[in-house]
């Protein structure tokens, strides 16, 4: 006697790339939460900035990797190609909206800092998300913004010791501060039960 096929039912580990409603509205907030946090940094890693550049040209990047937490938090928490990119650059964009020293160049930054995170994840094709990925979101991160500054404001013109240096602290920052920060912020948040409809969520369950 024939029987009906029985119907495909997605498993848990079923990987799919495209957007959801609730991706899209995580994204926002994310990239809003965070961009409140960029405008607070703005004036303490501003600050932070000048101090360390005037004690030894270079280290000012050392203050970097609070701005570059938003493609961290986007990639690791909605997994989706594109994440990282969109909430950074939505966290440039309230920045930028709420009044900051750099003007239309913060957005600028979003870009290239949200680029520099997004390589970082599609290297992984989108399938890996523990501590190092996450750091190396944040490294790639920096790199994004240490070439832009090339240009604007116009780092070029400085000495290669001074763009090394920069370059190395830069990545420091962004691999602690912007891929260690951002990790713990996703796993406390998966955690508390706040990520249920994402992976994240049920991988945080699934350890308990």
């Amino acid at each position: 006697m024939a029987t009906a096929a029985a119907p495909h039912i997605p498993s848990a580990t079923t990987r799919t790339y495209g957007w959801r409603v609730v991706d899209i509205v995580v994204a926002a907030v994310l990239g809003v939460a965070t961009g409140i946090i960029f405008v607070g940094w703005n004036y303490v890693g501003g600050a932070s900035y000048a101090l360390l550049d005037a004690a030894t040209p270079g280290f000012g990047g050392l203050a970097v990797g609070i701005w570059l937490l938003g493609g961290v938090l986007g990639g690791l928490i909605i997994r989706k190609p594109g994440a990282a990119l969109a909430v950074e650059l939505i966290a440039a964009i309230v920045s930028a909206l709420v009044g900051n020293q750099w003007g239309i160049t913060t957005l600028y930054s979003g870009l290239a800092q949200g680029l520099g995170a997004e390589l970082v994840f599609l290297a992984f094709a989108y399938r890996r998300w523990g501590l190092v990925p996450a750091a190396l979101a944040g490294a790639g991160a920096a790199v994004g913004e240490w070439i832009l500054e090339l240009f604007i404001p116009g780092n070029i013109a400085k000495s290669v010791t001074f763009n090394v240096i920069y370059l190395a602290t830069m990545i420091l920052s962004g691999a602690v501060l912007a891929g260690g920060v951002g990790w713990a912020l996703a796993k406390a948040l998966a955690a508390s039960g706040a990520l249920s409809r994402f992976e994240a969520g049920r991988e945080a369950r699934a350890d308990v």
